[in-house]
């Protein structure tokens, strides 16, 4: 088993859960703000070389960490947590999973990246889909109750 776990302060963690030997897992707390999509692709960039993916492959993850981070940061309240896990096979699936304390409020919408030009967002979602072959949105309860945005990428 190969478990990796980053945290930058005293952030709320989730509780540790049992992963199968020889899957690779890899969480991390993020800042809510605008260093954070970046912050998430320096630190899962070397994680998911290790773990042996190809560089398209690093490239594809590292783009849908970035979309879901930013979503997360621009439409939802703290925390964002990043989650990654990968089969123990080295076909180069990954899961990307990126984890957030819900929906803000609409009064409350006003993020660095709403202030942004319309044509300098909006397209996320289309990238997600185009790159990962199952997506979605949850609870988990074993989670501390946040909403879990997901991307299942595999090698093609």
């Amino acid at each position: 088993m190969t478990t990796t776990t980053i945290s930058r302060s005293r952030q709320q963690r989730t509780a540790p859960q049992a992963v199968p030997a020889g899957e690779r897992v890899f969480g991390m707390p993020l800042e809510h703000g605008p260093l954070a999509p970046s912050t998430a692709r320096h630190a899962a960039r070397p994680v998911l070389a290790s773990w042996g993916l190809t560089q398209d492959q690093i490239y594809d993850t590292l783009l849908v960490i970035s979309e879901l981070v930013t979503n997360a940061v621009t439409h939802a309240l703290p925390p964002v947590v990043l989650h990654l896990h990968a089969t123990a096979d080295g076909s180069g699936h990954v899961q990307v999973h990126v984890s957030d304390g819900g929906p803000q409020a609409a009064a409350a919408a006003t993020s660095w990246a709403a202030t942004r030009p319309d044509d300098e967002h909006g397209r996320g979602d289309t990238i997600i889909t185009a790159l990962a072959h199952h997506t979605g949105t949850g609870s988990d309860p074993g989670i501390d109750g946040l909403i879990n945005h997901w991307a299942d990428l595999s090698a093609a």
